[in-house]
């Protein structure tokens, strides 16, 4: 009897102990929460990202003698895309980047099939990403290449700016243009086209709105932008010049 007696308290001493071993053992789940704690704040978002979020946009200024915009459309992990417009051109570029002593470089290099195309290479700062820096080097050997400095600006369509905002705002009357001289006529007609961002070909033209804080190159196709009030002006603004240029000094003032 007093053998089972011992027995029995043995065993109860041992369950007692199993189970205090239990409770100071932690469950799986509670395992699996504090190491997703751990995980979650070690981890922080990547830096990329928030950079990302700041790089995506337009950034214009001087480009030689031209203006241009430099326009990222996309970033993602260490690859971007974008377009160059400059000097009637339009151009897809892509290229990588990466963080070097605190800035992030760029490499975009243009299609390659165009006699302008070339190889962007620029610099963004995080702490002040409304600022861009580079060079820009040619595929061509025999073109010089060019270094910038551009600032973040947005495209804006704005019917009430320039010489001539009539020509967008209004229906244009004969008293509007009679008395112009053929190359007003023309810069209020082209204007029209400045107002929607057009990047021009012709060399005089890039130049008259280039030095305008307004414009801003933003395409190299107007169709569908016009509107109808700006169509219908170009029609009578282009029958005035024809007249001016027939008639020469009789014509105008």
């Amino acid at each position: 009897m007093r053998k089972i007696w011992s027995l029995l308290i043995a065993g109860s001493f041992l369950v007692a102990c199993n189970n205090n071993k239990k409770a100071d053992s932690p469950s799986k789940d509670s395992m699996d929460d504090t190491a997703s704690a751990t995980t979650s704040t070690q981890t922080p978002p990547p830096l990329a990202v928030n950079l990302v979020e700041k790089i995506l946009g337009s950034f214009v200024g001087a480009f030689g003698d031209n203006k241009i915009t430099l326009l990222i459309i996309k970033a993602q992990g260490d690859s971007i895309e974008g377009r160059s417009i400059v000097g009637g051109n339009d151009r897809p570029f892509s290229g990588v980047f990466k963080e070097n002593a605190g800035l992030y470089t760029i490499v975009a290099k243009e299609p390659g099939d165009h006699p302008n195309d070339g190889i962007f290479e620029f610099s963004i700062n995080p702490a002040n990403p409304d600022s861009v820096k580079g060079s820009w080097k040619p595929n061509d050997t025999k073109k010089p290449a060019k270094e910038y400095s551009l600032s973040r600006k947005k495209f804006e369509y704005k019917p009430d700016v320039g010489s001539y905002p009539q020509a967008s705002m209004r229906l244009l009357k004969a008293k509007d243009v009679e008395n112009e001289m053929k190359e007003d006529l023309e810069f209020m007609r082209n204007e029209i086209f400045a107002r929607h961002g057009y990047c021009f070909k012709k060399k005089h033209l890039r130049q008259q709105f280039e030095n305008e804080d307004w414009y801003v190159p933003n395409t190299v196709d107007i169709k569908g932008f016009l509107t109808d009030i700006e169509k219908k002006n170009i029609e009578i603004i282009k029958r005035y010049e024809k007249y001016a240029e027939e008639y020469g000094d009789e014509y105008g003032r």
